[in-house]
């Protein structure tokens, strides 16, 4: 089996640009990765036993017109993910304001690079993988935000496409004179092939995380972890039903040891798919969102390095997974959706 990467021109206005479709010469499994918008990889899809194509990323019918580029595939959320309180944060002394462009208006949410072009670096494919880097840096790809962040950054994210997977590996690297503070979140929105109703409920969900933050009528972090409650309690098996997820979780569990470098967050499985998703990562990402869209079609199974408002958390002595990097340094972290097909 070989692997390869073609690009082909999509979008329309400023969202136009080169899109990078990541396939595999059998034609049974392609990606495409869109850098015009936030870097996205809007969908990832495995050929079905009918010969069409199915949807294990979801993307919504009107995305290329949807101002919200939120809502859709796979987004890229640094660096901030979630709500950032009052769009507000004291660091080193310095208070940054940043746009209010959460729905409510009254909060700040899941940083630049989501919202923005991103620049491609490389591409190529082998007997395993196809593969796409992209590159965001602030004073490069934004330079009207960097009086918003404390340091400049360059972040680069790597997607590898195998027969059975995608693999997304991030780098932070600090480019600035002073400290950068960061998080990261990956808010990806899943369906399964397969599937034969539009709802999630009969979507069996199990998520490996034993609290959840406790939040406030904002939907805003208080700083307190607590029990799972018997509704948002998946540890074990079980259909979403008509549960209304929008929670910030923690406390990961796995049954694996950490000497893989891998754990697992969450699975997804369905009675009528054509198989399961497994969500994996490495000890980085130490939170789990797992939010329903009120149009229910998809779950979103999201694992983020922090809490939403860590900076705040943070800065209140609450261990929130909030980062620094001192000059000159940097990070890496990978994350795993593994495609599990039922075998016949």
């Amino acid at each position: 089996m070989a692997f390869e990467v073609r690009t082909t021109q999509g979008g329309a206005g400023d969202r136009s640009g080169e899109v990078y479709e990541l396939t595999n010469d059998t034609g049974t499994v392609r990606a495409e990765v869109w850098p015009q918008w936030g870097f996205n990889c809007l969908k990832w899809q495995v050929r079905q036993e009918d010969n069409r194509w199915a949807d294990i990323l979801f993307h919504m019918p009107d995305w290329e017109s949807n101002p919200v580029p939120t809502r859709s595939g796979h987004p890229i959320l640094f660096p901030f993910p979630g709500r950032l309180r009052d769009g507000r944060f004291t660091f080193e002394g310095k208070t940054y304001q940043l746009p209010l462009n959460e729905s409510t208006k009254l909060h700040a949410i899941h940083g630049f690079t989501p919202r923005n072009k991103w620049r491609v670096t490389d591409w190529n494919g082998d007997s395993e993988f196809a593969f796409v880097t992209g590159e965001f840096n602030l004073a490069k790809d934004l330079p009207e935000s960097l009086s918003l962040w404390p340091s400049d950054f360059r972040f680069s994210v790597t997607y590898r496409l195998y027969a059975n997977k995608l693999r997304v590996d991030a780098r932070v690297e600090n480019v600035g004179s002073g400290p950068l503070p960061f998080g990261l979140g990956y808010h990806g929105y899943f369906r399964l092939p397969g599937m034969s109703t539009p709802d999630v409920a009969d979507c069996v969900l199990q998520a490996n995380v034993n609290e959840v933050w406790e939040v406030n009528e904002n939907n805003l972090p208080t700083g307190w972890r607590k029990e799972l409650p018997a509704d948002l309690n998946f540890r074990q098996p079980r259909a979403v039903g008509s549960t209304a997820l929008d929670n910030v979780f923690t406390g990961v569990l796995s049954s694996e040891t950490r000497n893989s470098g891998f754990v697992d967050l969450a699975r997804l499985s369905h009675p009528n798919a054509a198989g399961s998703l497994r969500v994996r990562a490495d000890a980085s990402f130490r939170e789990l969102v797992l939010f329903t869209p009120a149009h229910r079609h998809a779950l979103a199974i999201e694992p983020y390095t922090c809490s939403a408002d860590a900076s705040n958390l943070q800065a209140r002595g609450i261990d929130s997974g909030w980062r620094i990097l001192p000059p000159g340094g940097d990070w890496e972290g990978a994350v795993e959706y593994v495609w599990e097909p039922t075998e016949l």
